[in-house]
Formats: structure tokens, sequence, C-alpha cells
């Protein structure tokens, strides 16, 4: 199979490269930058801005995967919130072209959204809940998916939450680094108590779409994590993993902080029918963390 991934400089992308390569499948692997994934070999690497339209259709049309899958995006919720511009141009105007040029070339597309389409009243949520974004990067998210489930391509949509994991070069941190960073360095941190969400731990997030992608699934999956955390109880068991200092957090309740972006107090989700159809079936917290620690220590002794 040839999968085309977008994205391939983030988390999930870097994961995804690994976890391609070692399944044995072609990978053309694009991002807007220079490789950050050098340490992986036995694929092809394009840079691509996915919000030029030519350049996705000359790409795809030079390739002609089997399977895109589209990792890229803008993800920063108050960044979204502040420069909606951009965050229309990433998260739905790229995506009408990667669908317009999937159609050219009659390839499957594997989209990955989010719990923040949801308001966070009734969670934790299945794939027929309906949405109601609080934030314009949930309302962007929201609107990418409508132009795919309009369209008449071949589709899959990966809604995910709160992904979190390790890889080289990393652009910016994820709530579990975060976390471990802040009180290596003896930061007290004041951490949320009254929201809920399923961590997913990246590799089982590439493992997801990976299934998705090899089984030719179509429709919308709930990929995440199966533990439903606050993030204050989420710091607490991230700081006994690593042999932190628990004393330095403090739970406070969300009133406290003033964001750009709304949050959804309640999200997270049902993953019945990936574990079902796809085989999917994730980490827990607690052993992902184990991992995380394991791959940290490797790359700190080489």
């Amino acid at each position: 199979m040839r999968i085309l991934i977008t994205g391939a400089n983030g988390l999930l992308g870097q994961k995804l490269v690994e976890l391609i390569t070692e399944s044995g499948h072609e990978l053309i692997a694009t991002s807007k930058g220079t490789n950050r994934n050098l340490l992986v070999r036995g694929y092809q690497y394009e840079k691509l801005d996915i919000t030029v339209k030519e350049d996705v259709e000359n790409l795809l049309m030079r390739h002609k995967p089997d399977v895109v899958i589209n990792t890229a995006g803008m993800t920063n919720v108050d960044q979204c919130e502040t420069e909606q511009d951009e965050c229309r141009a990433l998260n739905v105007t790229a995506v009408d072209h990667l669908i317009k040029a999937c159609k050219q070339t009659g390839s499957h597309l594997v989209h990955l959204s989010t719990d923040f389409i949801f308001d966070g009243e009734d969670g934790p949520y299945d794939e027929e809940a309906t949405p109601n974004p609080l934030s314009f990067y949930g309302k962007s998210k929201l609107a990418g998916e409508g132009l795919i489930l309009q369209s008449d391509i071949n589709w899959s949509i990966a809604r995910t939450v709160l992904v979190y994991g390790h890889v080289n070069k990393m652009s910016r941190t994820n709530i579990v680094l975060w976390v471990k960073d802040s009180l290596e360095v003896g930061k007290k941190l004041t951490i949320v108590d009254d929201q809920w969400r399923t961590p997913t731990f990246a590799e089982d997030l590439a493992k997801g779409c990976l299934l998705i992608a090899e089984k030719g699934a179509k429709g919308v999956y709930n990929i995440s994590g199966n533990d439903l955390l606050t993030p204050y109880e989420l710091s607490l068991i991230t700081a006994e993993a690593f042999g932190l200092d628990v004393t330095l957090i403090t739970q406070v309740d969300s009133s406290t902080f003033t964001q750009p972006a709304k949050r959804p107090p309640k999200t997270g989700f049902i993953i019945e029918k990936a574990r079902k159809e796809l085989g999917y079936v994730p980490h827990g917290f607690k052993e992902s963390l184990n991992l995380l620690k394991a791959q940290l220590d490797i790359d700190k002794n080489g």
C-alpha cells in the first residue's frame, strides 16, 4: 500500500513515519518545513504546504497514493481563536484542497479531528453524538469534517483527544511532558480539576490511523485513550510515574484561568466502535507513561 501523510514533522506525523515504515508500506511523508525525522530510513520526504491548492494536487497526482492521512492543521486552541484566518486556511480550506486532490487520484482520505467539536456538556461521546463547538478551533475542525461528509470520495475521520508523547525535535510540548519538565525544575503548577478528557498516547493514535488505512474502513472513528481523567489527575499520575514532587501541584477550577478560547468541560470518547471494527486497543495511561519514560531514557543516554 502506498500511503502519503501530511504534517509528518508533528508528534503524530513522526509516530506514523516510524510505524508505516516498520509495517512495510510505501510511504511519502510531507510537511511544510525540513524533515525532522532523520532517524528513520526507507521512505520519501517532500515539502508541502497544504494551503496551496496547486501544490497539493501536483504532489498527489505525481505519487497517486492509495491512502492520504491528514495529520496537518492548526491545533493550538488559543492561537486559533486569535488568528482565525490562518486557522481557517489550515483546518478548512486545506481540507478542501485534499478532498479535490483525492478525488482526482482515487485516494482514501483519513482525516484527523478532535473532541473540541463538542460542547462538553454530556461527554464522553460516541461517534453519533451531535457536535456543538465552543471555540473557533472546534468550529474549524467541524467545518473540515463537514466538507469531507459532503464529498463523494472514500473517507474516514479519526477523532482524538489530548495527544501526548515524545519524538525528537518537537516543535511544541504536550501536557504530559510539560508537567514532567516543570516539576523537574521545581516549578509550582496549578492544574484544573473540573475538566475531563481521555488522553491519547501518540503511538496508539498512529496505530489507529494505520488500522483504518489497512482495513479501508470508512466513516467516523473515535481513536483515543480509555482512561477518563481530569488534567489534575493526569498531572498527579505523571508526577508519580517519573518520581517527582506531587506537592508542587495545586488543583484549581477553570474559572481561575482567562484564556482566549472556551474549553468544553467534559469530553472524552467512547471507543467501542474502534475496538470492534478495527481491533484498536490503546495502552492504559499508567502503562503508556512507563513506555514514555523508557523512550526518554534511551534518548538521554544515547
